[in-house]
């Protein structure tokens, strides 16, 4: 699929499209969330302010992009992994939905979204949201999940211009053991 964003019953215009993409980098964000993501990354370094200013920008702009991928972010460099594998999953309910995917992820198919087309950003999203999810899952000692995600991937991007062989190259050395 070249064209615009397919839908269930229909499709997406180009312009919707083209909003939708927008918001994934920061299109849409009400003034106020933008301002407390600015401030979060600011504070970094002290963990209560950060987290109230990305806790406002939650509240203001809940399914945002923008707010989610901070969250994410901020949580997976602090070492946080289990929450950033939920948001990982919020962003991956929220990939599927503007992207017209089944819900399950393993259900989505190679000719569900234009995955081949490193250009289009919201088939770019869910594939980077499902590594995402892949290697956390991995780091977490879940590694049949994350195999199964990195599985997908490739079968999503055969040319792995995202770079999911590289999870698959670890956990398949991971599954041998120390002793080869």
């Amino acid at each position: 699929m070249t064209g615009p964003v397919a839908s269930g019953k229909g499709r997406i215009s180009p312009v919707d499209a083209a909003m939708i993409a927008d918001s994934l980098l920061g299109g849409g964000l009400p003034r106020e969330a933008e301002h407390h993501l600015a401030q979060a990354g600011l504070s970094y370094h002290l963990d209560d302010v950060a987290e109230a200013h990305l806790s406002q920008a939650l509240l203001l702009a809940p399914d945002h992009a923008a707010v989610l991928i901070g969250l994410y972010r901020y949580y997976f460099y602090k070492g946080r992994l289990v929450d950033a594998l939920d948001i990982a999953k919020a962003c991956l309910q929220k990939a599927s939905r503007e992207n017209s995917l089944p819900e399950d992820w393993r259900q989505v198919k190679p000719g569900d979204a234009a995955f081949g087309r490193y250009e289009e950003i919201l088939p770019r999203f869910f594939l980077f949201t499902l590594k995402g999810y892949a290697y956390l899952n991995m780091r977490l000692g879940e590694t049949e999940e994350g195999k199964a995600a990195v599985l997908k991937l490739l079968e999503l991007d055969p040319s792995d211009k995202i770079g999911a062989r590289v999870l698959l190259d670890v956990v398949t050395r991971a599954g041998r053991g120390d002793d080869d």
